[in-house]
């Protein structure tokens, strides 16, 4: 038994069974594409701590394979997911819309060498978006799910995406076990956008998954679903616990179950008012004692950076435009690090109908490219002086190479030159090593036009 949802989602939306959600973005402007780079931080190995499936490549993706009880006691339903963005699909213009098309795989085996699959997942689906900035979108935009009936056990999975427009595909396996619901058992955490429970075992619930797990830091909430069988759902609730590495109580609720006899439910809101940013773990158990069932999550300054180090954040945050915020965050406290962040947000966003914040967006989009860019210090890229120059100003009109990289004195010289600024700047590098420094001059000259241009930006 199979039941597929493609859900395209925009803001929040109520979900059936299956399919591909896309979120979409408000504003009409047309930025340019800018070539795909690696991440800054590449949070592969926390998402596959998690437990999540993660496809590398030039077709990121993050999936995850959540359990419920299946109709009969010796089956299991299996929720497989996939998160993608729009901006690693390929769009195609076809009228007034554009639209990328994609293929999604997922196989359960009982043997990693094995041909033959206990259950396969094969699906083509298409993304369609309004215009074309939307195609642009790095967040999570694009959400694949699919409903598949298991005989408990272990399996390794195998989850494949390949865009049908372009070249690029990625995959990922791992083992994995179905479990058994018997007697009283109860659901470990399921990370859910919107949940709806189901009256008996034979029937879906009617969920949007939420395969990366993520909360952002400040504003948001995360939702986790959760079943339990065997009780009425009049009797105890369910306690809901976050803790941190260390075994510490960081939040607690209560929770009443709803549905009947044969299957309860509830879902869990997890406000991060009081949550670090970094990983955590949601636990949950019946208020009158039993099993625990746990799962991992991420709180993190966006799921689209994966900063889960507030220090770090306000390093790579030294040359954004609105620095007054910046030290307003540094200088909080830990209480109220949430309630400036959100300020932050909100202060900094030149489009607050959309969910990003498109100038944080370009600013790290920036550092990551000067982080690839200019990597020949011995450094990072993105803290080099002409990263620094890069990410305050933008890509130069000009750059140039002086002398075939000599001058008189026997260092490089590097020339950039951005002329709407009427501003020339001079690297040299005299160590022979490529470590290329302002000249005094245009370090000056630098701070004059960038303080200039940071208050046209306010």
């Amino acid at each position: 038994m199979m039941r597929r949802v493609t859900l395209v989602v925009t803001a929040m939306l109520s979900a059936g069974g299956c399919g591909s959600w896309q979120r979409a973005g408000g504003a009409d402007a047309a930025p340019r594409r800018s070539a795909a780079g690696p991440r800054l931080f590449d949070a592969s190995s926390v998402y596959r701590s998690m437990g999540a499936l993660v496809g590398g490549g030039a077709l990121p993706f993050i999936a995850s394979v959540r359990y419920l009880a299946g109709p009969t006691p010796d089956s299991t339903l299996a929720l497989f997911s996939v998160s993608l963005t729009n901006q690693t699909l390929t769009f195609q213009r076809r009228g007034s819309e554009f639209v990328a098309e994609y293929h999604v795989e997922a196989s359960f085996r009982t043997d990693s060498t094995s041909r033959a699959a206990v259950r396969q997942i094969g699906s083509d689906e298409q993304v369609r978006v309004r215009n074309f900035q939307e195609t642009l979108r790095s967040d999570e935009s694009v959400i694949f799910q699919q409903f598949v009936t298991l005989p408990p056990g272990i399996y390794y999975v195998m989850a494949m995406v390949r865009d049908r427009n372009g070249p690029a595909f990625a995959r990922a396996e791992r083992a994995d076990t179905a479990p058994r619901f018997a007697g009283t058992a109860m659901t470990k955490p399921i990370a859910v956008y919107t949940a709806v429970g189901r009256p008996e075992r034979r029937a879906f619930p009617k969920l949007v998954a939420n395969p990366r797990a993520t909360l952002p830091y400040g504003p948001d909430s995360l939702r986790f679903y959760v079943e339990r069988y065997g009780v009425r759902p009049a009797g105890e609730p369910i306690v809901a616990r976050i803790v941190d590495g260390a075994d510490h109580e960081l939040w607690r609720d209560s929770v009443p179950l709803t549905g009947g006899a044969e299957v309860s439910s509830a879902t869990v809101v997890v406000v991060p008012s009081k949550l670090p940013v970094g990983s955590a773990e949601l636990e949950v158990l019946p208020a009158g004692g039993g099993d625990t069932t746990r799962a991992r999550f991420l709180v993190s300054f966006s799921n689209q950076w994966v900063i889960t180090n507030f220090d770090e954040m306000m390093s790579l945050l030294r040359y954004f435009d609105r620095q007054e915020w910046v030290d307003s965050l540094r200088r909080s406290s830990a209480e109220r690090r949430p309630d400036i962040w959100r300020e932050f947000w909100k202060a900094t966003d030149p489009v607050p109908l959309t969910p990003e914040n498109e100038a944080l967006d370009d600013y790290f989009r920036r550092v990551q490219q000067a982080n690839i860019r200019f990597p020949d210090e011995g450094g990072p890229g993105w803290l080099t002086e002409r990263g620094e120059v890069f990410i305050s100003l933008g890509e130069p009109d000009e750059m140039i190479d002086l002398s075939n990289g000599i001058d008189r004195n026997g260092a490089r010289v590097l020339r950039w030159t951005y002329a709407a600024e009427r501003l020339v700047l001079y690297f040299q590098d005299q160590t022979g090593f490529s470590r290329y420094r302002l000249t005094p001059t245009s370090r000056a000259e630098y701070q004059r036009v960038l303080m200039r241009v940071r208050q046209s930006r306010q």
